[in-house]
């Protein structure tokens, strides 16, 4: 009897333990590393729901961007942190490509970060400067034609899904144009403001407010069906490239081993937090994405089927990192 009520004591000692242990990673400083500079549509999502998950969490939420190698360079520094929840991963649709576009990757993305959540995402548009010679994307194909490797067009980066689509689109056009990748959504559509490529591809939801300022003409989107705020821009398949569908996608990641109550709480509070009437609007209505606010479960399946369907199509391509 006495060894029981012993060992209950220590189990309820270890429980107080552990209680502020858990307490704490909530309430400190909670940081969100995105993988990519500062004014794309990976910076915009994490700073969107930033309020939402310092009110909820009840903890000081930082973005930090840490840019680099497609991606991986912030998902590494995710991937080696303690997994106390207080350091989540915000990424990018390239984070998918990573075992095939890195020869030696500094880190296993299905073995060592935990799915939290798939949060949407936004079909891939083709934009240029309205003072640049193309109308649409014959006319692009038609001057890629004329001059292989004269047409230019920028990307977040290598192995980013909107590169893999402009790849697949040259070679059922027949062309060949010139890739500039770049960091971040925010370097390349500045590039493509200032006309320094000829057009550049990113999600919908980076390329809208420039769109609507009319400091970029949009030319393609590869959504299934038009978008409301591009409905007089052709989709792929209307424009002759079936089959040419593509979305960026967003997702949140945790380090190996993040107890799983912390992991449902933050898939709680992002859920929450991009529910709310103001949240929700920026992203489907101005920025025109696809919430989808997985459950843990679902993100890890559907991140699963990305790393194969991409993957296959960076080694066909072979494909380098920036």
């Amino acid at each position: 009897m006495t060894q029981i009520t012993r060992r209950a004591g220590l189990g309820a000692m270890a429980a107080l333990l552990a209680a502020p242990n858990l307490a704490r990673a909530q309430t400190s400083t909670i940081r969100i590393v995105v993988p990519f500079g500062p004014g794309g549509s990976t910076d915009s999502v994490a700073r969107l729901v930033s309020p939402g998950l310092q009110q909820r969490l009840g903890a000081t939420v930082l973005v930090e961007n840490r840019s680099g190698a497609a991606g991986s360079i912030g998902a590494d520094i995710v991937a080696k942190a303690r997994p106390d929840g207080q350091t989540w991963l915000l990424t990018f649709d390239s984070h998918a490509t990573i075992p095939a576009l890195l020869r030696n990757p500094p880190f296993d993305v299905l073995k060592d970060l935990d799915p939290v959540m798939h949060i949407g995402g936004s079909p891939y548009a083709v934009a240029t400067r309205p003072d640049k010679p193309f109308q649409t994307m014959a006319d692009v194909v038609a001057a890629a034609k004329a001059r292989p490797d004269a047409v230019s067009y920028g990307s977040t980066g290598n192995g980013t899904i909107g590169h893999l689509s402009m790849i697949r689109l040259a070679e059922k056009a027949g062309i060949r144009i010139t890739h500039v990748p770049y960091r971040s959504g925010g370097l390349a559509v500045n590039d493509a403001v200032a006309g320094h490529v000829d057009m550049m591809i990113g999600s919908a939801a980076l390329m809208l407010p420039h769109i609507s300022g009319g400091s970029l003409r949009p030319l393609l989107q590869f959504g299934p069906q038009r978008l409301s705020r591009l409905a007089d821009t052709q989709t792929a398949a209307e424009a002759g490239f079936p089959g040419m569908e593509a979305e960026a996608w967003w997702a949140v990641f945790a380090p190996r081993g993040t107890p799983a109550e912390l992991v449902n709480r933050m898939n709680t509070a992002l859920r929450e937090t991009l529910s709310e009437e103001r949240a929700r609007t920026v992203m489907t209505e101005t920025q025109q994405a696809r919430l989808v606010l997985s459950s843990p479960a679902e993100c890890g399946t559907f991140f699963q089927g990305q790393v194969e369907t991409w993957g296959a199509l960076v080694r066909a391509a072979n494909i380098q990192p920036d």
